[in-house]
């Protein structure tokens, strides 16, 4: 996570939002992020990889060990706690728009994290100074258009979320920073009897609840 208001994403909120963290990253989830950036890393040295509002590093902690990777989080709870379960990676408590970790990267990522963010438009240039020449920067956000736009409202909970906006704002914001490559649809929940919905769509990309977008440096 990441806000200008860093003290409201210590334990507190995490024990609050994402009790459930395990069940709301399982490894079906967490493959599909990795399945993109497989596809886009370079195959000529080793990759280097940041993922900003990491938490507990469970994206990191699926990715190839040989990877160069870091993760950022404002909050202190979190990057202690990625640390000691993922020590062969680097994490650091900062803001997205002063990332502490010298660039390029190949790849950055930012998942369920941009909406909390109060400057859009810094975040954009942060991101775009860290990134390589065809850099790729994946993220993923709730939107809150379409006929699930209603549900989202009623089931978002978290104050914290600044931007609920639609499908149509998020690729325009995108496209104005980042060629935009491809994206998808997502749907996912956690049921109450604990399991984690979480369907990938391009044919319904429209319909559903929250996008996954992939983005180059231009």
């Amino acid at each position: 996570m990441t806000s200008a208001d860093s003290g409201a994403f210590e334990r507190d909120y995490f024990e609050k939002v994402y009790r459930n963290y395990a069940r709301q990253n399982p490894p079906r989830k967490l493959r599909f992020y990795r399945s993109i950036v497989d596809r886009v890393a370079p195959r000529d040295r080793k990759p280097r990889i940041l993922d900003i509002g990491c938490a507990f590093g469970a994206f990191l902690s699926h990715l190839d060990p040989s990877w160069s990777r870091f993760g950022m989080d404002v909050s202190q709870f979190a990057t202690d706690r990625a640390q000691k379960l993922l020590p062969g990676a680097t994490f650091a408590k900062a803001d997205i728009t002063r990332i502490p970790f010298p660039g390029p990267f190949d790849i950055i990522t930012a998942f369920d994290v941009i909406e909390h963010v109060p400057s859009l438009e810094d975040t954009g240039t942060s991101i775009q100074g860290k990134l390589s020449p065809q850099g790729h920067f994946l993220f993923v956000v709730p939107v809150y258009d379409g006929p699930t736009g209603p549900l989202v409202h009623l089931l978002d909970r978290d104050e914290t979320h600044l931007h609920k906006r639609s499908r149509e704002f998020w690729l325009a914001w995108a496209a104005e920073r980042f060629e935009v490559v491809e994206w998808w649809g997502l749907t996912r929940y956690l049921l109450p009897v604990g399991y984690y919905v979480h369907l990938v769509t391009r044919p319904l990309r429209r319909f559903t609840p929250a996008i996954a977008v992939l983005t180059r440096r231009r």
